[in-house]
């Protein structure tokens, strides 16, 4: 029997003499990168749908924002994989890394700001004062523009930087973002939308919340504390039957629940970097007291 051959062996172009993979070869990431913006588009139009729906007088369930949402979380599922292949096929390149930061820009910064806009700010307060509805709509634009520049920061520092260390290692051999990733922003906006039913914010106690989460999400983004990266999950590697019936039971939660299941997911990874920072702070004051 022939010996079977890894993925990155088949694509190995065999009048190559350094064993570089086919040119074709690095058609696959990049098509995935190409889903990734062509699926920021569709929820830039589609917020922008749900405003001009919402501003005709349908103030309930929009389907609109509701599209946009998802769109915004598949993006998320599809950055996730364009790395991941990249390097399974040994087709890694600036052009590349270069490609899938302009569209991250797009999918993850300027998609879910325009989402936040319009579903979160654009129609509250319509009973308020004029002065004081003037003052929360400059407000929503500086926070939401706020959140596309500290997304765009984030992906140029992480493009820079060579070895990334935050500033509370973790354990290691395990490897960290430093900062919040601007994927898990977006994805947080997109969950937090689609929990609500997809109902555009009027009362302005809630739209005040979702400034300071907005505003908390571009803090993170720009910070120095560890999260979790994954990359050291590998696809695959032999698996044991119990993670077979835990990926059973988590698919069939996020399609029988999607709403509660994503939000909690978003809400987990968001706060996993708050709790692991001041976890950190309150260990050091203790030991500094016993000390």
């Amino acid at each position: 029997m022939m010996p079977q051959l890894r993925l990155r062996d088949r694509l190995i172009d065999p009048k190559s003499a350094d064993r570089r993979p086919r040119k074709a070869a690095y058609a696959l990431p990049a098509l995935f990168t190409a889903g990734n913006l062509f699926l920021g588009f569709v929820a830039i139009v589609d917020a922008f749908r749900g405003a001009m729906l919402a501003t005709a007088g349908q103030m309930g369930h929009n389907q609109f924002f509701e599209r946009a949402a998802l769109a915004i979380g598949v993006s998320v599922f599809l950055d996730g994989l364009d790395g991941r292949i990249a390097r399974l096929t040994n087709t890694t390149s600036e052009f590349g890394r270069e490609l899938d930061s302009l569209a991250d820009v797009i999918a993850f910064g300027v998609a879910p700001a325009v989402l936040a806009w319009a579903w979160g700010f654009h129609f509250v307060g319509q009973d308020m004062p004029p002065l004081v509805r003037d003052h929360l709509n400059r407000a929503g634009y500086f926070l939401v523009f706020l959140f596309v520049l500290c997304g765009a920061m984030r992906l140029a520092r992480f493009n820079i930087t060579v070895d990334p260390k935050p500033s509370n290692p973790g354990r290691p051999g395990r490897k960290y973002f430093v900062g919040l990733p601007i994927p898990a922003g977006a994805a947080m906006v997109a969950a937090v939308v689609y929990a609500a039913g997809s109902v555009p914010l009027v009362w302005w106690p809630y739209s005040i919340s979702f400034l300071a989460l907005i505003a908390l999400l571009a803090f993170l983004m720009v910070s120095t504390w560890r999260y979790r990266s994954f990359k050291d999950f590998s696809m695959i590697s032999p698996r044991s039957p119990r993670s077979v019936v835990q990926l059973g039971a988590f698919i069939y939660l996020i399609w029988n629940y999607s709403q509660p299941v994503l939000l909690a997911m978003a809400v987990t990874y968001v706060g996993s970097g708050i709790f692991v920072r001041a976890g950190g702070i309150l260990k050091r004051r203790f030991h500094s007291k016993a000390a």
